[in-house]
């Protein structure tokens, strides 16, 4: 038969004690596990495997203004693409830079200005956001967004192009790859960029 045993004060204190450093210990392993469940490699990134380099075609504008938000420069169905930028080892880059541009919803590009342009970095995670339009498809090219990343501004730049899923232009576009896809779910699009060694 259980018999209770009365304990000390100070007996008490240090259980409490102990108690509440398990919980706390516990609830800062359940975030770190929660922090590095974010950072689980996506289909993008295999492990020796960078993302696809793309031309830049011939509407590029070297310095760019820091923006990571497009909304305001044009008219147009409001996206968002947002994603990592890892290494090869499928790791996330912090600081990394990303130098985004693409057509408006009339196929047009800002020739003379920075519309629809601009640089961001990646934030301590490695990821970045872009708040924009959706592009529109224009004569031979399906809808599209171009983008330079590099692991640090003034760095080795990867030059490629990202594609929205279940596009009818995308067999016919001579430059669509199926490997540069992005993931979409609603106006959220999620692409993550792998940059070579």
């Amino acid at each position: 038969m259980f018999q209770h045993t009365p304990k000390s004060r100070r007996r008490f204190l240090s259980d409490t004690v102990a108690v509440v450093s398990g919980a706390v210990a516990t609830g800062l392993s359940l975030r770190l596990l929660a922090q590095n469940a974010r950072l689980t490699p996506t289909p993008e990134c295999k492990p020796g495997r960078a993302t696809s380099a793309q031309t830049e075609g011939p509407f590029y504008s070297p310095r760019t203004p820091p923006k990571a938000n497009f909304r305001a420069d044009a008219a147009g169905e409001p996206i968002v693409l947002e994603g990592y930028v890892l290494d090869t080892q499928c790791r996330p880059l912090a600081g990394a830079w990303l130098d985004f541009w693409h057509a408006d919803s009339a196929g047009a590009y800002d020739n003379a200005g920075f519309r629809l342009r601009g640089h961001q970095v990646t934030n301590a995670e490695g990821r970045y956001r872009l708040e924009t339009i959706l592009p529109a498809v224009y004569t031979g090219r399906t809808r599209h967004i171009h983008v330079k990343v590099s692991a640090k501004e003034g760095g080795r730049i990867l030059t490629t192009q990202t594609y929205f899923p279940g596009e009818p232009g995308n067999a016919r576009d001579g430059l669509y790859r199926p490997e540069l896809v992005a993931r979409k779910s609603g106006a959220l699009l999620a692409f993550d960029f792998v940059l070579p060694a």
